[in-house]
């Protein structure tokens, strides 16, 4: 029965379209979804941490509202506990797809995967270097597994280079090929050579991964670049050949790389001949509600049977008006939350100096949307460290003064402010003032010093020089080392063209700050006199608290 069906299967793709013209109606989606979910749920009786029938079973059945028994996702969390304890947490020493699989697995099933077995798991994903090391792959499902759940990407204190989400993006900007996709290999030593093509799987992912940052321009260059791509490549049958063969899983991988950017399956640009990726893929399913891997019956049905699932449940779910597929803040919540890591910091910092919450999630600004420092200042304002200027906005590129600058250091240090008795040091600093405990506790700490004469001068304009020497100031309090040699202090700054011009009280911070990333170490001039904008205030004060781990 089966061969016969992949015969006329194949024939049905050599002499004539599928059906007619976007045949897969709502109905008809939903009648198919209904019967993969039926055949995942007996042919994968007791999910494994694996990638097929594991993970992506889970993922499929989870975000298909089908109904589960609860005893079947208990079951496989149990099954994922005891696999981290056996292996102490350490799901691959260098596939670190392994993580972010079990990770979107667990999150759609509603567990939190940073409380298992005693593990984090997001951890591992903290390690730039090692998660890049597989390649491609690696950034990509790493950025759709963290972003899954809104996960904060931890501090891993074995990584050489910290990760951030704006270092995974760059990653996959950077390994773009000139077709505008993506293949497995393109860019791992660094270079883009010609006539590399891309694959229409990676392509799909990687557009999964940049989903949620197309307000960034390159970001939304990239995916109109790459939609082109894929939309040129379709055949006539709605599909894609890729590794040899028309087969069903690149249709997939494109058709969610769609949903998760918000465009409908029936956009014009993926319809040809009349035949959308649903028609496609629904043309790779069996009676039983399995689907094959190719049209002439081939490869692992298993395995392009996960795949399709999950693929017509993305469909599915942007019919339905649902969230995607891998934005699971709607997933049903089982099991307890992760502890609470509020003292988080570095060993040696003043203990005075404290981790502050987010109090306000998801707080952004009109001007500062599409910037590369958006992150920095999200992050800051969703913690109350930053606010909007009485302008309108977060007017990034305004100027900041000395007394708002006190402000937010003392604010992202989490001080309590202090009342001093006797007399007040600044006479221009008087009760009344909003910054007036500002002012008084980053001086009290050390953060901040008076201009001379017994004066702050707090409305006045706040020079790059002063802010590294404020911002080391506080990075020392928070437990950095910011010790630098006359040696180490003199290259650093020498590579500046402007670097005599430092003022001899500012070299030591400014080296630090270049040294540790406070500051951008790219840029031609130190330029130390000048006024640094709020924005960069923002991405300074970020570095150095995420670098002190406080955030």
């Amino acid at each position: 029965m089966k061969k016969c069906t992949a015969v006329l299967l194949a024939l049905a793709l050599a002499l004539a379209p599928f059906a007619p013209a976007f045949a897969a109606d709502a109905k008809t989606l939903d009648a198919a979804v209904a019967d993969a979910a039926a055949y995942m749920l007996k042919t994968v009786k007791a999910p494994a941490v694996d990638s097929v029938g594991g993970e992506w079973a889970i993922i499929g059945l989870a975000r298909s509202g089908h109904t589960v028994p609860d005893s079947y996702y208990e079951a496989y969390r149990k099954t994922v506990e005891a696999y981290v304890a056996e292996c102490g947490g350490v799901l691959h020493e260098k596939k670190y797809t392994e993580y972010s699989r079990v990770i979107l697995a667990l999150t759609a099933a509603g567990y939190d995967p940073r409380a298992v077995a005693g593990y984090d798991l997001t951890v591992a994903l903290g390690d730039f270097e090692r998660t890049i090391w597989q390649g491609i792959n690696g950034p990509i499902w790493a950025l759709i597994a963290l972003d899954s759940g809104d996960y904060p990407i931890p501090r891993n204190a074995d990584a050489k280079t910290r990760a951030t989400r704006e270092l995974y993006i760059e990653e996959i900007l950077r390994r773009q090929i000139s077709d505008g996709g993506w293949n497995l290999t393109a860019g791992a030593d660094g270079e883009i050579r010609a006539g590399e093509k891309s694959d229409p799987d990676l392509t799909g992912m990687a557009l999964q991964a940049l989903a949620k940052y197309q307000d960034r321009p390159a970001v939304k260059a990239a995916t109109e670049k790459a939609l082109a791509y894929l939309s040129a490549l379709q055949d006539d049958a709605g599909g894609y050949y890729s590794w040899g063969y028309v087969n069903s899983e690149s249709a997939v991988q494109v058709l969610v790389a769609l949903c998760e950017l918000g465009i409908p399956a029936d956009d014009p640009r993926f319809v040809k001949n009349g035949h959308s990726l649903v028609d496609n893929i629904l043309g790779f399913q069996l009676a039983d509600g399995s689907f094959l891997h190719t049209a002439d019956g081939s490869g692992n049905s298993q395995m392009s049977t996960e795949q399709a699932f999950y693929g017509l449940v993305a469909a599915q779910r942007a019919a339905a008006g649902k969230n995607s597929l891998y934005r699971m803040s709607d997933a049903t919540k089982r099991g307890a939350p992760a502890p609470a890591t509020e003292a988080d910091g570095l060993p040696g910092r003043n203990e005075a100096v404290k981790l502050v919450p987010v109090t306000a999630a998801g707080k952004t600004f009109e001007d500062i949307q599409g910037r590369a420092d958006r992150e920095a200042i999200e992050a800051l304002a969703a913690r109350g460290i930053v606010n909007g200027s009485t302008a309108g906005g977060f007017v990034p590129d305004a100027p900041m003064s000395r007394a708002e600058f006190s402000a937010i250091v003392v604010r992202g240090l989490g001080l309590q402010t202090v009342a001093r008795g006797g007399a007040y040091p600044f006479g221009d600093v008087k009760q009344g003032d909003w910054y007036f405990h500002y002012v008084h506790t980053a001086d009290f700490y050390g953060i901040a010093g008076g201009v001379g004469n017994d004066s702050f001068n707090p409305s006045g304009t706040i020079t790059r020089q002063e802010a590294a020497v404020m911002t080391a100031r506080a990075a020392a309090l928070a437990g950095l080392d910011t010790e630098l040699d006359a040696a180490a202090i003199r290259d650093t700054l020498a590579q500046f063209g402007d670097y005599r011009s430092v003022a001899d009280w500012a070299q030591a911070a400014l080296a630090f700050c270049y040294a540790e990333g406070i500051l951008d170490a790219s840029v031609l001039d130190i330029e130390p006199r000048e006024a640094v904008t709020r924005a960069e205030i923002a991405g300074m004060v970020y570095s150095m608290l995420t670098s002190a781990d406080l955030i």
